[in-house]
């Protein structure tokens, strides 16, 4: 087989590269994922051993397609393609003893770390309306993504509330070890905790993986970034595939700096641009490049289209929301006449709140649709309830699966005896299973051993059917009317066949990894794949994906730009970066619109045309003017006809910040304290969404 074939001549200088540092600046539908496969299978074909590459990427669909095509080149091997996290808890695994760990290890999700912060505040005597605890779990999980040290969190940490995260960070950080548990953020810092603190540990890793191909660089955070760096530091084939203008991840800790750093890390590099795009017109491409090469922080290169000039992008100014979504239905409709298909097309929002309406107005138009990234599977109730008895059966000792389900369904256990066993399970430094041995909760007890013995001997399906029914769950649920129950019900069956699929395609009945697998499951879709339906989804969540046709809805001042991004630095970089991913998901057509009015958030604003739609090149647009609406939005409407006369200490109110207090007064602007939310904001004076009380 040859591995070039199809290849243009930057791809095949990637594939082709053999040892040494090397940076891809991969352009939006450039084929990186070819180039990453293509050069894996070459390294193969060159006699490195399968065993020697690690390939790492950041969701577990992009590493399920890498790993589909390699299978297709090579098939049969044994590199490792994985995500982060599962690569961290690989190493875990191999290393646990010397973590401090027991093999049978617990993996928290989001939900139980944010029950554990909620006891830990309530023991030490914090009110959990008054100190968010999910404010506590981001601090927490900030400081073990950015690798902080006990200086560090002293130096910076420095508000009341952030000295209370830290203290809370201490305490979590003994539970978790006395359950033999870790979290998501863990299955990163721990690895690299163990690299810097064992030598050997991490010359046998650099050894063992002397080739590391890194998707998608420019989203890394600190800690993958330090994970990267230790493992290559012995051999330096180091071989990154991302482009910056495509860091979207930046509220998530990633660090778009870490690609354009790459060859300070790296002085030898060699780099390669992909700029031929196979996915977009070349209308569609010009629109997304004229807005990029706004932002000063990024590598310049210019995408050029291998799929034709295409049709002028479509940009509609509606009355209000409504009416937006009205429009973006009437143009559905005739591209499904001309041929296209509705799982072709997809709407995008910045903002969740933005899809209520899209949703009510699908409905009424009869209009099949699926939104990504909806109430997700793994965190409903009952599914939780579910994964916390399997937990349990495997780790007798996680007392945070035990408090979730030790009344449910409810056996008459109150909190009062929920704590007292806490606190003797405390004084003789047990688990609070250990510690069970009289009562309802005796009964509770019985149950997990009998279940703990039969898991033995039953498949992962057999065992969910037995945790349902001797439980009780099942009979709760079927006895009930409710049609919440009934959903409960469904939703747990459908469990039976997520462990069916789990043994059908891996032959294991093994909790331990089922359990895992589940755990390092990304947020996708609940949707199968080849549903005819319009899909809508927040721009953040179109990453990587493409489709035939797009809408951009809401490109307006305050809503995309975000407002927050006004008032952080690298905001409106961020923002336009963002914009360019959303652009180059179109492959044929892409629509922009925006709304004279909008209601969001229970307020009704006037908000002017975003500020991307001018940095494209007004070549490329065909504005369509409607009926009672071909003006632009009149500035005027935004602003009150006098100069109110502010001073320092009145009280104001704002249409989206609320109640706030004038701190300073300048020519045009005033500077307003809100509420711990909004904080400080500068303001124009004769705004209306501004009020003086």
């Amino acid at each position: 087989m040859n591995y070039l074939d199809n290849l243009n001549e930057l791809q095949k200088k990637a594939v082709l590269h053999e040892k040494g540092p090397c940076l891809v600046i991969a352009g939006a539908g450039s084929g990186k994922t070819k180039v990453l496969t293509t050069r894996i299978a070459n390294l193969l074909q060159l006699g490195v051993k399968d065993f020697q590459i690690l390939a790492i990427t950041f969701t577990n669909k992009a590493a399920k397609e890498m790993r589909e095509r390699l299978e297709i080149l090579k098939p049969h091997n044994e590199c490792f393609l994985g995500t982060f996290h599962s690569f961290g808890l690989k190493i875990i695994r191999e290393n646990a003893l010397k973590l401090g760990l027991n093999r049978n290890f617990t993996i928290l999700d989001s939900d139980d770390v944010l029950s554990l912060i909620k006891k830990i505040l309530k023991e030490k005597g914090y009110d959990t309306k008054e100190i968010s605890p999910s404010y506590i779990r981001n601090r927490i999980s900030f400081i073990k993504n950015e690798v902080l040290t006990t200086t560090e969190i002293e130096k910076y940490f420095n508000t009341d509330v952030e000295k209370i995260a830290y203290e809370v960070y201490k305490e979590y950080n003994q539970k978790l070890k006395f359950n033999n548990s870790v979290d998501f953020d863990d299955l990163l810092t721990l690895p690299v905790k163990l690299f810097k603190e064992n030598k050997e540990v991490l010359e046998h890793f650099q050894d063992k993986y002397q080739y590391i191909l890194i998707d998608e660089y420019q989203d890394t955070n600190e800690v993958q970034y330090q994970m990267t760096k230790l493992l290559a530091q012995k051999y330096k084939n180091i071989f990154v595939v991302g482009d910056p203008d495509q860091s979207i991840y930046m509220f998530r800790g990633a660090n778009y700096k870490n690609i354009l750093n790459f060859e300070k890390d790296y002085p030898n590099a060699t780099v390669i641009p992909l700029i031929d795009n196979y996915r977009s017109t070349k209308i569609i491409l010009d629109a997304a490049n004229s807005v990029i090469k706004n932002n000063k922080e990024r590598k310049e290169k210019n995408l050029r289209s291998n799929c034709g000039e295409g049709i002028k992008i479509k940009y509609f100014k509606a009355h209000d929301e409504k009416h937006e979504v009205t429009l973006v239905i009437e143009e559905i409709k005739k591209l499904l006449e001309e041929g296209f298909k509705k799982k072709d097309i997809a709407v995008f929002y910045r903002t969740n709140a933005q899809a209520r309406v899209v949703e009510e107005q699908f409905l009424k138009s009869n209009i099949p649709y699926k939104v990504v990234g909806s109430y997700y599977f793994y965190q409903r109730k009952e599914i939780k309830d579910l994964l916390c008895y399997l937990r349990l059966i495997l780790n007798p000792k996680d007392d945070i699966s035990l408090r979730r389900i030790i009344n449910v369904p409810k056996r008459g256990i109150g909190t009062s005896t929920i704590n007292k066993l806490e606190q003797k399970a405390q004084s003789l430094n047990i688990s609070m299973f250990e510690a069970i041995d009289s009562g309802k909760e005796l009964k509770f007890k019985e149950l997990i051993t009998q279940l703990i013995t039969a898991s033995d001997n039953l498949s992962l399906t057999q065992l969910v059917d037995e945790i349902l029914t001797k439980s009780q769950i099942l009979d709760e649920l079927k006895m009930s009317k409710a049609l919440e129950d009934e959903l409960r019900l469904d939703n747990l069956m459908e469990f039976k066949s997520i462990t069916a699929s789990y043994e059908e395609q891996t032959g294991s009945v093994n909790l331990a990894d089922f359990l895992e697998e589940i755990s390092l499951v990304a947020d996708v879709s609940e949707h199968k794949e080849d549903d005819d339906e319009i899909t809508l989804m927040t721009m953040h969540s179109s990453k990587g994906l493409e489709f035939e046709v797009v809408f951009l809805i809401g490109m307006e001042e305050g809503l995309f730009p975000h407002q927050n991004a006004l008032f952080e630095q690298d905001g409106i970089e961020e923002e336009r970066r963002l914009c360019y991913v959303a652009i180059t998901r179109a492959k044929k057509r892409l629509y922009l619109l925006n709304a004279k009015r909008r209601m969001l958030y229970g307020h009704e604003n006037l908000n002017l045309p975003s500020r991307f739609l001018d940095e494209i090149d007004s070549n490329l647009i065909e504005t369509t003017n409607l009926k009672m609406d071909n003006e632009k939005i009149n500035k005027d409407d935004l602003y009150s006809d006098t100069d109110i006369d502010y001073q320092n200490g009145d009280v104001v109110m704002h249409t989206i910040y609320g109640k706030g207090v004038v701190i300073k007064v300048e020519k045009s602007f005033v500077t307003v304290a809100f509420n711990k939310n909004f904080g400080i904001r500068k303001l124009m004076k004769n705004h209306k969404s501004l009020t003086k009380i």
